[in-house]
């Protein structure tokens, strides 16, 4: 059951052209969708930035999640919109920094069984594992022309707002309820490609 979180974070990752895990507060009704960067100015709730150099090519322009906090198992409603100014080819690595709120301290998760503070040297690779080159993208990627597989064209992708089913993932009892902030930053060939910062609530049930 943990790859199938793997499994949504990088498809999602696909759907952004981003690497995110989009997470989320227990509110049934939608974020509101914005331009620009819902700023990370307070513990709780969701939020997002982007956080990479102005001349980063991969910028998020909205991203939404709900409900808020994210609760597992239960439903996931995600729209996100993205524009990258410059293809992207394997091999793309992914660098994810994850921090959980233990008082008024953010204490770095370890990567464990592919989940926390972990480095994928190539996100194109494990696309592939998980959906085998020459099959059809899945849904909702399919409906709106996102690609599943690299390498990713330079253009605007935008996923309306789709729904998606978050099973009992079985998570490590370090990554159940709580605060929590991820930084990931996708890169090429040592260059930057995007930055982005989400903060997020977590309610397993």
């Amino acid at each position: 059951m943990r790859m199938s979180a793997l499994s949504l974070m990088l498809l999602l990752l696909c759907a952004v052209q981003l690497c995110a895990a989009v997470l989320g507060r227990s509110h049934p009704q939608l974020l509101v969708e914005r331009s620009g960067s819902r700023r990370l100015g307070k513990v709780g709730g969701f939020a997002w930035e982007n956080c990479g150099d102005r001349r980063d090519p991969v910028v998020l322009q909205s991203l939404s999640v709900a409900p808020d906090p994210i609760s597992i198992p239960g439903s996931l409603r995600v729209s996100a919109a993205v524009n990258s100014g410059k293809t992207m080819a394997s091999p793309l690595k992914a660098v994810l920094v994850v921090e959980k709120a233990l008082g008024d301290l953010w204490i770095q998760l370890p990567c464990i069984d592919q989940l926390g503070s972990c480095t994928y040297n190539d996100v194109c690779t494990i696309l592939d594992e998980l959906i085998p080159p020459g099959t059809t993208c899945p849904e909702p990627l399919l409906t709106y022309g996102i690609p599943c597989h690299c390498p990713f064209k330079a253009g605007s992708y935008s996923l309306p707002a789709s729904d998606f089913v978050l099973p009992d993932m079985e998570l490590p009892s370090w990554m159940t309820n709580g605060n929590y902030r991820v930084r990931a930053v996708v890169s090429n060939g040592g260059e930057e490609l995007g930055c982005v910062k989400l903060a997020f609530s977590l309610q397993s049930q």
